[in-house]
C-alpha cells in the first residue's frame, strides 16, 4: 500500500464540515483506489477519476454503475439498507460518535490499535504510516455511529506481509470488534467480501449513505505487478453493527 490514496476532496466543504456529516464524509474517499499497496518504494499513484458531489452522491467517474467485483463471501451487500439484517446477523441501533481505538479480527488474528487517518492537502486520504497498523478515516463516520465508517490497511510493505495481508480470506458471518474511546465495544458481522478491478470500483455502492451502523475494510487485492508496483484490484469487507457491549 502506498503512501497516498486517491481520493478527491468534496468541493466547497471543509474538514469541519464534513466532520458532522458522516456520510457524506465517506463520499469524499468515494475513488479510493488503493493504488500501491505495498510500501513505499513500491507505490505507483492512481489519480482520482471523478468527484464526490457536495450532497455526497459521486459524479462519474472510477464507480461506473452497478458493483463489478466478484463476491468471495457471500451473504447480501452490507451497504443496503432498511430491514433489521444485513446478511447475517441482527442490526444494532446506531450509537453516538466516538473515535476508534483498536480493531480485533479473530479470524484473521488480527489486533491493532488504530491511526488516524486524515485528508492530505491535495484532497487525498493518508495512509497508515505504520504497516502493521490499521487507520480509520477521521472525516467519515466513526464505527458504531450511522454511516459507512472506513478502515484501510496495507496488505503488503516492501514486500512484507502487512497488517491487512490476508483480508481477502475473510467470510460472510465473520465478526469484526471496535473498541472506542467511549469504552464500547462494537462487534460487526461480515456480510460480503468482494474484490473490484481499480477502475470498476464501485463508488456509490461501498461509500452510499446507510441507515445502519456499517463498516468497509479496504486493502488492494488481485495481481501485483512488479514491474509496475502495482496491484490491479481492491478488496472490500462489507459489515454492520451486530452487538455492543
Amino acid at each position: 500500500m502506498s503512501t497516498h490514496v486517491s481520493a478527491p476532496a468534496v468541493p466547497g466543504t471543509r474538514l469541519r464540515r464534513r466532520r458532522t456529516t458522516g456520510p457524506v464524509a465517506a463520499a469524499a474517499v468515494a475513488v479510493l483506489l488503493l493504488a500501491g499497496c505495498s510500501g513505499q518504494d513500491e507505490g505507483a499513484y492512481s489519480t482520482p477519476q471523478g468527484q464526490a458531489a457536495p450532497n455526497g452522491t459521486p459524479a462519474g467517474g472510477a464507480a461506473g454503475g452497478a458493483p463489478s467485483g466478484k463476491p468471495s463471501g457471500g451473504g447480501h451487500d452490507a451497504s443496503s439498507g432498511g430491514g433489521a439484517h444485513g446478511g447475517t446477523g441482527q442490526a444494532e441501533a446506531a450509537l453516538a460518535r466516538s473515535e476508534p481505538q483498536k480493531i480485533t479480527i479473530p479470524s484473521l488474528n488480527v489486533s491493532s490499535s488504530l491511526e488516524t487517518l486524515r485528508q492530505n492537502q491535495d484532497g487525498t486520504m493518508e495512509t497508515p504510516k505504520d504497516p502493521n497498523l490499521a487507520g480509520w478515516y477521521e472525516p467519515g463516520p466513526t464505527p458504531g455511529s450511522q454511516g459507512p465508517a472506513v478502515i484501510a490497511g496495507h496488505v503488503t510493505w516492501n514486500g512484507a506481509a502487512a497488517v491487512f495481508e490476508k483480508l481477502k480470506t475473510m467470510k460472510a458471518g465473520d465478526t469484526i470488534k471496535v473498541t472506542r474511546k467511549d469504552n464500547k465495544t462494537v462487534t460487526f458481522t461480515v456480510s460480503q467480501v468482494a474484490e473490484y478491478p481499480k477502475a470498476q470500483f464501485p463508488t456509490l455502492e461501498v461509500y452510499k449513505n446507510v441507515d445502519h451502523a456499517g463498516l468497509r475494510l479496504v486493502t488492494c487485492g488481485g495481481d501485483f505487478d512488479p514491474k509496475k508496483h502495482y496491484y490491479d484490484s481492491n478488496v472490500v469487507v462489507y459489515a454492520r453493527m451486530t452487538g455492543t457491549t
